[in-house]
């Protein structure tokens, strides 16, 4: 069968995204190919989905690269003409690493508008490589349009002379007049050195029907219109994925060409490892071994958290986990995650009470990589770690967004810099938008374009195919507008394709080898980020973690900060309950302003409605308001309010659901249901409940037998003994495996609830006890908008806290507490520049407050004109007697008399009052009556 190479444009592509990558296998199967090559301009973004779609169809899928080559070294200023393509394939696992280092370099050292490699580099990391000579944009097809014959030859031999067998001359024909130029020069110097052609197609889309829905994104990303005749366009039809019979038909004469594809596609094996490990190594102290040192951190912390008697299902919990965790091979992961939490905690760095299915580890709460005790709020560890399904565990922690590049830095150094790497992230062109981007290129109306877009639902992920079943105002647009119907066609082609790529705003990789062996790299802005998304580095095994900022830790290091300033003594928070009546009133009275996750119009309402009194109230308050769970919120009112009418289909049910009235709120409690009625183990009840939130019908028709009736091997054991067994009958089993599946598609996972609590819980806790403290860290939070401290501040008046009006002697740069006040900040006044006001600060530091405004004039030399009036506008000289009035309408003169005595005394020269000092002196310095005018 034919070999056809695939050339992926990056910004214009249709194949980039799983999607297309799955559309574009799915059409070489249904040509009979059984293997395929795809490159893409200096990058490999989808080469994982690529390699596991083919192998999914059973082709073999041929990984490579259209590199851009300088014709000199990428580390000397670039030429005129600064790159050349050129395509490189891989042959074996060799091949890959070397293809990865290709593209790493290119885009780290070598990116000059485009990410580039040179020639030596090439031979450097040439093996396990195959080079095919490129389309019309690479060195030796220019040099042959351009009769440059003997260039082309010597580049050829050059070529040849390194790669041997693996290096053909690359023939291309989609009608394009240089081709045709071109392609009979190529095969001539092909015959004259003996170099073997390989005939490929240029493919930036999967089927020709899509050539408009390509012209269109084109459109999109170049800021054109369709109908614009001077624009950026292909120049053909022909970009698209041919059979065997249209590539013979397009060379016809050069045949063979064609029929050396399958040489390309017979040398190339490689087989990428997915699913194995590149954690890296952590080195225990004194020789220990890694599970004896994290036994040893265990017991420290099971002792600081439950003294000498913890009980025993703390300890039997605490042996289980450990030995899972050693079983599955991730001792190495927690001590890795333990070890940069504690340096955060022991450096005065915020970090979170934990976040997601973590929390539900006894050993991250022991090692203090999370907060919350999990048996005490039925925290389940087969959530997070399922010794029946190995996966990567996934710990993300949160730390002070002002100070989390610390820890990151930390970890860079402790592993090495070419050990640790940010992640990409992709943009999508999502429903709503892409209808707006191809309404605006085919110059539809903008109220038009408008009124579809608006009529797809605001739902997470929603695709135009779903909102066109839903909506039926929409179908019927679509239905019956040709114009609607175009518009919407190319918007479902061209919807979820990737808009960008840009660093994951948490994600960071390290690996156990330099970064560079295992993924490929890029550099985004400052940062060097990996070329492969976070699911793809999770299937490659490698260690991924989320270094989450949260604003709301700072805001509570903060108001800590300002009660110890004030003599107080902070909380701490590691040694209390969550049981202060005080803090759950405050809820109930709606007074939620500042609180973590409580803040929003709709959940005020919501707990205003609920009055939680209690720190399960909270959990559930936080799980239940969002989309799908909010279908239970009355029930749930409900059963608070009369716990009379709360009812269960079985009351073998009243201790799994009783803490939520009957409610099926948490994904674990779904785990629970199969595990204490059907006798499921908690591993695989956690299977159960991934299937279900991913309405896997077919594992949940299987798994409703056995959920009802058990299952019995064929030695006649009992496995699964089932609800019928456990004297539940089949109507009631049925019932309730329904409503488990109905709600399991949206059930929130409690331990991630059960964090966010702690932190809601701690914000108002110190709201309710330190007002003015805790509203001054939240307003130095959002230093930088407006609007917001605008309300903040709105809303202290109201409550009683008194704003203080800035100071020049008495403000700091940010707000602060005074006498039970808050103390407005310098920077939260227009026009004060941060370097005039770090002078102006340390000037008063240094030497005492100012005077008068001459006085602070002649002190602080980085004052213009906007910044005074800007000062004194706000009130900065009220307090040394003046009046804003009169400031306004004489600053100028003074800042004028600044500015000639500043330059008069940089020019050496004295005048008759600098003789006198002290006493001697005639005259007071300033000049402006402090009494004068009126405000």
């Amino acid at each position: 069968m034919s070999f056809t190479h695939l050339h992926v444009h990056t910004e214009y592509s249709l194949l980039d995204g799983a999607a297309r990558i799955n559309d574009l296998a799915d059409r070489a199967v249904s040509l009979g190919m059984d293997s395929l090559a795809v490159t893409d301009h200096g990058v490999m973004y989808g080469v994982i989905d690529f390699y596991n779609a083919c192998r999914k169809r059973g082709i073999k899928p041929i990984i490579g690269m259209e590199a851009y080559v300088s014709p000199t070294s990428i580390y000397e200023p670039p030429s005129a003409r600064s790159h050349a393509h050129l395509i490189i394939l891989c042959k074996n696992e060799t091949g890959y690493k070397n293809l990865m280092k290709l593209s790493s370099i290119a885009f780290v050292d070598g990116f000059y508008y485009k990410p580039r490699i040179d020639y030596e580099l090439l031979e450097k990391h040439h093996e396990g490589l195959i080079v095919l000579s490129a389309c019309l944009a690479g060195d030796i097809p220019q040099f042959l349009l351009n009769e440059q014959y003997d260039e082309a030859k010597k580049l050829a031999l050059r070529l040849k002379s390194v790669f041997g067998e693996d290096f053909y001359i690359e023939l291309q024909n989609h009608g394009i007049p240089e081709q045709l130029i071109v392609l009979p020069r190529l095969a001539a110097l092909a015959k004259e050195l003996g170099i073997k052609t390989v005939a490929t197609n240029d493919i930036h889309y999967v089927d020709r029907d899509d050539a408009e829905a390509q012209d269109a994104l084109l459109c999109i990303q170049t800021g054109r219109f369709v109908d614009e005749v001077n624009r950026m366009r292909m120049s053909a039809e022909e970009f698209y994925l041919k059979s065997e019979e249209e590539m013979l038909k397009s060379f016809s004469g050069y045949e063979e060409a064609v029929y050396n594809t399958a040489e390309v596609a017979r040398k190339c094996s490689l087989e990428i490892e997915l699913g194995g490990r590149h954690l890296p190594e952590f080195t225990p102290p004194d020789g220990m071994g890694h599970e004896e040192y994290l036994r040893k951190l265990c017991a420290e912390g099971m002792l600081k958290r439950f003294g000498p008697d913890p009980g025993p299902e703390y300890v039997e919990r605490l042996e289980y986990e450990i030995g899972v965790i050693s079983k599955m091979g991730f001792v190495d992961y927690f001590l890795i995650v333990w070890d940069f939490i504690h340096y955060a905690k022991t450096h005065g760095i915020p970090v979170g009470p934990g976040r997601g299915s973590g929390a539900a580890s006894i050993v991250a709460y022991t090692l203090e990589i999370t907060d919350l005790d999990p048996i005490k709020y039925s925290l389940l560890f087969e959530r997070f770690l399922n010794p029946e399904r190995i996966t990567m565990p996934d710990i993300d922690v949160d730390f002070c967004y002002e100070r989390r590049q610390e820890v990151i830095d930390y970890v860079v150094r402790k592993y090495g810099e070419d050990h640790v790497a940010q992640i990409i992230t992709f943009g999508t062109m999502a429903a709503r938008a892409v209808v707006r981007d191809v309404g605006r290129v085919l110059r539809v109306p903008y109220n038009e374009v408008d009124k579809l877009a608006k009529l797809i639902p605001q739902m997470l992920k929603i695709t135009l195919k779903q909102a066109l079943d839903m909506v039926p105002e929409l179908k019927e647009l679509y239905e019956g507008n040709e114009t609607y119907r175009k518009v919407l066609d190319l918007s479902m082609k061209l919807e979820g394709l990737p808009r960008h790529a840009s660093t994951h705003a948490a994600g960071v990789v390290i690996s156990s080898v330099p970064t560079m062996e295992l993924v490929p790299l890029q550099r985004n802005d400052e940062s060097v980020t990996t070329q492969y998304p976070m699911g793809t580095l999770e299937a490659l095994g490698m260690l991924k973690m989320d270094f989450l900022g949260l604003r709301t830790l700072t805001v509570i290091k903060d108001c800590c900060d300002f009660i110890e300033q004030g003599g107080g003594m902070p909380p701490d928070f590691s040694q209390m309950d969550f049981d202060d009546r005080h803090v759950y009133e405050l809820i109930q009275s709606g007074d939620t302003v500042g609180i973590f996750q409580l803040e929003s119009a709709g959940m005020t309402n919501f707990m205003m409605q609920m009055k939680p009194d209690c720190f399960e109230d909270v959990i559930a308050g936080i799980a239940l308001f969002r989309p799908g769970p909010m279908e239970q919120i009355p029930r749930y009112l409900e059963g608070k309010r009369d716990p009379n009418t709360v009812t269960y289909i079985d009351d073998k049910l009243r201790p799994i659901l009783g803490t939520t009235y009957g409610c099926m709120v948490y994904q674990e409690q779904v785990m629970q249901i199969v595990r204490d009625l059907a006798g499921y183990s908690y591993g695989r009840s956690d299977l159960i409940r991934r299937a279900m939130s991913k309405k896997k019908h077919d594992v949940m028709a299987m798994e409703r037998v056995n959920f009802v009736n058990g299952i019995v091997d064929e030695a006649g054991n009992i496995t699964v003994p089932g609800a019928v067994r456990n004297g539940i009958s089949e109507a009631v089993a049925n019932k309730i495996f329904d409503e488990m599946t109905d709600f399991a598609s949206y059930a929130f996972n409690k331990a991630h609830a059960a964090c966010y609590a702690v932190v809601a819980y701690r914000t108002a806790y110190l709201k309710y006890y330190y007002p003015v403290e805790m509203m001054t860290a939240l307003i130095n939070s959002f230093i930088g908008s407006p609007d917001k401290i605008a309300d903040y501040i709105y809303y202290c008046r109201k409550r009683g806290i008194k704003i203080l009006p800035p100071d020049i002697n008495r403000s700091a740069p940010h707000f602060t507490v005074e006498n039970g006040a808050i103390r407005f900040g310098l920077v939260g006044i227009r026009n004060v520049g941060e370097e005039a006001m770090e002078q102006m600060l340390s000037e008063r530091s240094a030497n005492g407050p100012f005077a008068d405004l001459s006085d602070f004039l002649s002190r602080v030399g980085s004052v213009n004109k906007r910044m005074l009036e800007g000062l004194i506008k706000a009130g900065c000289f009220d307090s040394l007697g003046y009046t804003r009035l009169w400031l306004m309408q004489n600053y100028e003169d003074e800042l004028s008399a600044s500015a000639a005595e500043r330059k008069r005394r940089d020019s050496g020269q004295l005048s008759l009052f600098d003789m006198f000092s002290g006493e001697d002196a005639p005259l007071e310095t300033h000049s402006i009556p402090k009494d004068a005018g009126e405000y």
